[in-house]
């Protein structure tokens, strides 16, 4: 009798869907509501809080290998994540310059990952919403419908991305045999106030640090427009070969704003490329009464800023705009047979954004800006920066209304730098006091500024870009600030009686 043998079964075959659907839209609805209740009601949380050792510890666990009840995995977010951020979505932080987010950008990012598009590529409808909002950001800025754009993700990588554009403009060999065609230095330029991305950009594209040349600042932290004129001159007469200015709009320390139309001309004048760092400063464009201070900004080659800074987008929303399109792409396109366009079907549509940076494959970040700007209307916007303005102005005040207080900078955009002084001291003991000061004031979870060195002296940094912030916040900062640093006096006060009683 002949058996017939049997094939073996096969595993059964799984998917990460859910098993019950109505299940994870109940927990998906529990989270959503806990959401929007906690974001409702942050003006009445810390800003901030330390993270306990024991929550600290939780986080070195080995990697899970059997399954857990979703339900319980959000119990310990909620346990261990949730009350421990940073802080950014708080009416009252005001660190570095960290944008607040919405409640509706939430919303648009759990849509764009239920889509997960990679938007790097193919026919689909996120790749025209992407083209879209780089089309509005160009608007924004004053650049041609010509130019080119692509999102990334912060103004550093977009300041990478201009200029590796600038540095391959100079010729274009560079790509393919590197910068060693040149037989003296590529140079660039930028104030001694411009931000650290545009230092590890240059290391990045093979400039190196050095030949990053620091022009000296005025009295309101702008760029000495002579210096750089006089350094652009004698690296000619080194051999040198300049090919960079990179100016500031909204200069991280401050806020200043570089000269832009004279830059340009020093720029017009030796054939540079005129860059500008705008992260958060270039949205001041938006507003008529800046128009004559930011004129000039539309003249620049390129054009690094951030939308998740003063539009109060969800992180990560950047921008770059190159005036010159062909220039953006010969310094970035590559076609390799896997991604050639073609007239039809899934791999037709739009110009890859391969062509106009690193990335291959993006997210749809372009998602939340396109239905912010829906939602609200660029007036809107503009309506909230300038509110953002007039409270930095509103700070300025009361500081100079305090004997103790001391601003150390112009407020100039939305960016205030001051610093408790009761007098009698040194600098490396006003240093140190405020440098306390700040830390009691995180500790605290009342309000969170940031901090800076102006001329080496150590002060506290206020950067606005907050729809939540109103005027009675900055009233209580200015409270805590002169409290903390009164007690701190009474405390070393204490201390100095208490020694000299024990020498006695």
């Amino acid at each position: 009798m002949r058996f017939e043998k049997q094939p073996a079964a096969l595993p059964a075959e799984e998917t990460l869907d859910p098993a019950n659907w109505d299940d994870i839209k109940a927990i998906g609805q529990q989270m959503l509501d806990e959401m929007m209740h906690y974001l409702q009601n942050i003006s009445s949380k810390p800003v901030w809080k330390k993270i306990p050792e024991e929550i600290i510890e939780k986080f070195d666990q080995p990697l899970p290998v059997e399954p857990q009840e979703l339900a319980e995995v959000y119990e310990e977010f909620k346990e261990t994540i949730l009350p421990y951020s940073l802080g950014n979505t708080h009416p009252r932080f005001w660190s570095w310059v960290i944008g607040t987010g919405t409640v509706q950008g939430m919303l648009a990012e759990m849509l764009a990952a239920g889509m997960n598009s990679n938007v790097g590529i193919g026919d689909q409808a996120p790749t025209y919403v992407d083209q879209q909002v780089v089309t509005w950001c160009k608007q924004m800025m004053g650049f041609p419908a010509e130019s080119s754009g692509v999102l990334v993700n912060g103004a550093s990588a977009a300041n990478l991305n201009a200029l590796i554009v600038a540095r391959n403009s100079m010729s274009q060999y560079i790509r393919i045999r590197g910068t060693q065609i040149y037989n003296g230095k590529l140079v660039m330029y930028a104030s001694s106030e411009t931000h650290s991305s545009i230092q590890k950009a240059a290391e990045v594209i093979g400039i190196g640090s050095e030949n990053v040349r620091k022009v000296r600042v005025n009295e309101q932290y702008e760029m000495d427009v002579q210096h750089l004129d006089e350094m652009i001159r004698n690296d000619k007469a080194l051999g040198n070969n300049p090919f960079c200015v990179v100016a500031n709009v909204g200069t991280v320390n401050t806020g200043a704003i570089d000269p832009l139309q004279e830059i340009f001309m020093v720029c017009i004048k030796y054939n540079l490329w005129f860059h500008i760092d705008g992260a958060f400063g270039a949205l001041a464009k938006l507003l008529p009464e800046f128009g004559q201070r930011l004129t000039g900004l539309e003249l620049a080659d390129s054009i690094a800023f951030d939308l998740h800074k003063w539009m109060y987008i969800p992180y990560e929303a950047g921008v770059v705009l190159v005036k010159n399109a062909n220039k953006h792409r010969q310094a970035f396109a590559v076609n390799p047979d896997y991604i050639l366009h073609h007239d039809r079907g899934i791999a037709a549509g739009p110009e890859a954004i391969s062509n106009f940076g690193i990335d291959l494959s993006r997210g749809f970040k372009a998602l939340k800006i396109w239905m912010a700007l829906k939602e609200h209307g660029i007036k809107k916007f503009r309506r909230l920066i300038r509110q953002n303005i007039r409270q930095a102005q509103y700070l300025g005040q009361l500081i100079r209304q305090e004997s103790s207080l001391e601003l150390m900078a112009p407020v100039s955009l939305n960016v205030v730098c001051f610093r408790y002084n009761p007098g009698m001291l040194m600098k490396g003991e006003l240093s140190e006091l405020n440098k306390e000061i700040l830390m009691r004031l995180h500790e605290a979870g009342l309000v969170a500024p940031s901090y800076t060195k102006l001329n080496q002296e150590y002060c506290l940094r206020v950067a606005i870009v907050n729809h939540r912030s109103r005027m009675k916040d900055f009233d209580i900062l200015v409270k805590e600030v002169k409290k903390i640093g009164d007690q701190i006096q009474k405390e070393r006060s204490f201390t100095y009686i208490e020694m000299k009683n024990k020498v006695a």
